[in-house]
């Protein structure tokens, strides 16, 4: 339910309710859900972008904080929650799992979008419910963070990471051979960690948004066109 700013707040836990923000286009083909990275929200302004373009294509989107109020300020000072998986992974069921049962998610196929270690938490979460996400795109994310989960992981998962974020580059070419499923690394040449470099991050929102578009829309088909 909103809040008295509109905000939604979405029940995750006996005790967690999270903030999010929902915006669905009209005759959308599908719902990402965003799953921000360390020390982030969903007021990211890099998300928030890659968002927008998302809605463009056609996709509704769900930018929501995986911890709440009081947790950002416990991690604000320790930065232990933010790399705690498995806790970030199960936020992220739970949000799924509220919006499948929602009627603006009626008949839409669901995907994630992660950066950094909500890439991990993203992987994590889709290899819990392999028959629930059409797709999955990480940005400059760390999906070795997500360990063997990797090889449950069936949905089509696209990693995005800069040329010149060297380290990251590294995990993902590492861990790209472990995803069971579709796959690919896409490289944004001259792009740092935060894809803050001119056009790095259009890049970004283009390649997600025709993955996408590819995969949700043809989940989406296939299953409306499937018999009862």
């Amino acid at each position: 339910m909103p809040g008295e700013d509109g905000t939604l707040l979405i029940p995750a836990g006996p005790v967690a309710q999270l903030e999010g923000a929902l915006a669905i286009p009209p005759g959308a083909r599908g719902l990402v859900l965003f799953a921000h990275g360390s020390g982030s929200s969903r007021k990211s302004a890099r998300n928030r972008f890659v968002a927008q373009a998302l809605r463009e294509r056609g996709l509704g989107t769900l930018l929501f904080d995986l911890l709440t109020a009081g947790e950002q300020v416990v991690d604000a000072m320790d930065a232990q929650l933010r790399f705690d998986i498995p806790l970030l992974a199960e936020r992220l069921g739970r949000v799924t799992d509220w919006a499948r049962s929602r009627e603006f998610a009626a008949g839409l196929r669901m995907g994630y979008f992660g950066a950094s270690t909500g890439a991990a938490a993203a992987l994590l979460a889709a290899s819990e419910r392999p028959g629930d996400i059409g797709a999955i795109v990480s940005r400059g994310g760390r999906p070795d963070l997500a360990g063997a989960a990797l090889t449950r992981v069936r949905a089509p998962t696209l990693l995005i990471v800069g040329g010149d974020d060297t380290p990251v580059l590294e995990l993902n070419r590492q861990s790209l051979p472990h995803l069971a499923g579709e796959k690919k690394l896409m490289i944004v040449p001259g792009a740092t960690h935060l894809f803050e470099e001119p056009g790095a991050l259009e890049q970004v929102a283009r390649h997600a948004g025709d993955w996408f578009v590819r995969h949700l829309s043809a989940a989406s088909r296939a299953e409306a066109a499937a018999p009862p």
